[in-house]
Parts: C-alpha cells; sequence; structure tokens
C-alpha cells in the first residue's frame, strides 16, 4: 500500500488561509527559528569561539551567576549587541500585519530578543523573558541601572542591588503571568499557529498539544519536522520569513518589510 503524498506548499497555504479568515482567536508561539532568519543563533549555537569552552551551567544558571557575574555578565552585553544589531524580518512583520487582521491574538513567543515588539506585536507573552531588560536581585523586579560608573558590575538605580539579565535561566520557573496568559490562549482559540520551535521544550511544547485537545486547528510553520508534525492539521514546510507574507496575501493582505 503506498502512502499518500502531502499536498503541495500552494494548496496547504490557500487552506490554512481559509481557516484564518474564519479565525475568531488565533494563538501563535514563536521558537528559535524565526529569530534565526534575522541572523540570531541560539543559545547554543552562539556558544562558539572564545564562549566555546563555557559550559551553560557556567552561563546561565542562578548558580553560574553567583559563582562568576561578571564572566555572565561579558557574555549577555556580547549577545546583546548581536541582537541589537539585528532587524525584524519578514515574519515578525507578517505576525504584527496578522495581529490587526483577526478579531483576537495572542502571541507567545519562547524568544528573548524583542524582535516582535520591533516589528509592532502588541501584548507580546514573553515566556523566557527579555535579554534587553535588567532584573535586580534583591527586589526581583525589572530595574533601571544606577548610573554611577563607578559601581562596576550594573546595579540598580533604587536600591544599589546588583542586576542580572531578565530571562529565565536553566532549572528556573516560567514567569506566572505570561503561562496562565499563554495557557489560557490555548485553551480558547480556535486556531493554533506554532511557528520555528522545535516543540521539544516544556512547558511551552504542551501549548499545541492543549489546542489539538480542544479541537483547534494546529499549523506548523517549520522547515523540518519536529515532534509537532504527525499531529498538526496543517504543515506548511518552510521558513518563516517566506511562508508567512504568502500566507497573509493569500488572505487578501499585502506583507512587506
Amino acid at each position: 500500500m503506498t502512502s499518500r503524498s502531502p499536498a503541495p506548499l500552494p494548496e496547504l497555504i490557500e487552506r490554512a488561509a481559509a481557516h484564518l479568515r474564519g479565525a475568531r482567536h488565533v494563538c501563535v508561539l514563536t521558537g528559535a527559528g524565526i529569530s534565526a532568519e534575522s541572523g540570531i543563533p541560539t543559545f547554543r549555537d552562539a556558544q562558539e569561539g572564545l564562549w566555546a569552552q563555557y559550559s551553560p551551567l557556567d552561563l546561565a544558571t542562578p548558580e553560574g551567576f553567583e559563582r562568576d557575574p561578571e564572566l555572565v555578565w561579558r557574555w549577555y552585553e556580547w549577545r546583546r549587541d548581536m541582537i541589537r544589531a539585528a532587524r525584524p524580518n519578514a515574519g515578525h512583520v507578517a505576525l504584527a500585519r496578522l495581529a490587526g487582521r483577526v478579531p483576537r491574538l495572542t502571541l507567545v513567543t519562547q524568544n528573548v530578543d524583542g524582535l516582535h515588539q520591533r516589528a509592532g506585536s502588541p501584548h507580546v507573552l514573553e515566556y523566557h523573558g527579555n535579554i534587553l531588560r535588567d532584573r535586580c536581585t534583591v527586589e526581583q523586579i525589572v530595574a533601571d541601572r544606577s548610573e554611577d560608573a563607578r559601581a562596576g558590575l550594573p546595579r540598580c538605580a533604587a536600591c544599589g542591588g546588583l542586576l542580572r539579565p531578565d530571562v529565565v535561566w536553566f532549572g528556573e520557573a516560567i514567569p506566572a503571568e505570561p503561562m496562565l496568559s499563554a495557557a489560557a490562549a490555548a485553551e480558547d482559540c480556535d486556531t493554533f499557529l506554532s511557528i520555528g520551535t522545535s516543540s521539544l521544550v516544556y512547558p511551552a511544547a504542551g501549548l499545541a498539544e492543549v489546542a489539538l485537545r480542544r479541537r483547534a486547528t494546529v499549523i506548523e510553520i517549520n522547515p523540518n519536522a519536529t515532534d509537532l508534525s504527525p499531529h498538526a492539521d496543517l504543515v506548511l514546510r518552510g521558513p518563516s520569513g517566506r511562508v508567512l507574507p504568502v500566507l497573509l496575501q493569500r488572505m487578501g493582505w499585502k506583507c512587506s518589510i
């Protein structure tokens, strides 16, 4: 018995466009793939050259920061410079346009680079924080830096406490507000887009599973097969920067960057 060949991409895009045109609530989960199209490497891919000698446990854990905060800050300032130089790509722009064209859209990202906001997406749920923000280790809130150049390591302008990047490190919990809001969106949506994510990292990967259980239409956009692929209703193979603009065009909207 021969297996049925998958439908060609243009046909799948047309079917996805039809679902989005009729959607009441679209929930979108994005991962490292969409940022890679802007030239931002994944955490592990960024461990090259000088940084190849260090373990993730040295660079992205509370224990590593306690042992050597100067090393951790050098790593994060290097990554911040890379991210500041990057630009949102056509995939980011398309999602920002989509938010203004459907009754409701909830955008959840596993990325920490802020490119969705720079592309114009409102109310982004940042599952893993934002690398461009600082958090006070004393007050545990987002904080401004002290302007005292003698402070050495970044210090909180309000209390003088040591600052750290406002990201979720290995072994830390996802912040409650984005986690609960994302779970509620996955429960409520009728269309779920999984974009550029491996569908391996939980709890974010569980959002698509929730949407499937609630009988939402699940659409995956990814150049590679993932654990979600066999279960998704539609799988659009390709980079989001190419697929998403075409998808919006099929819906009758122009998307340019």
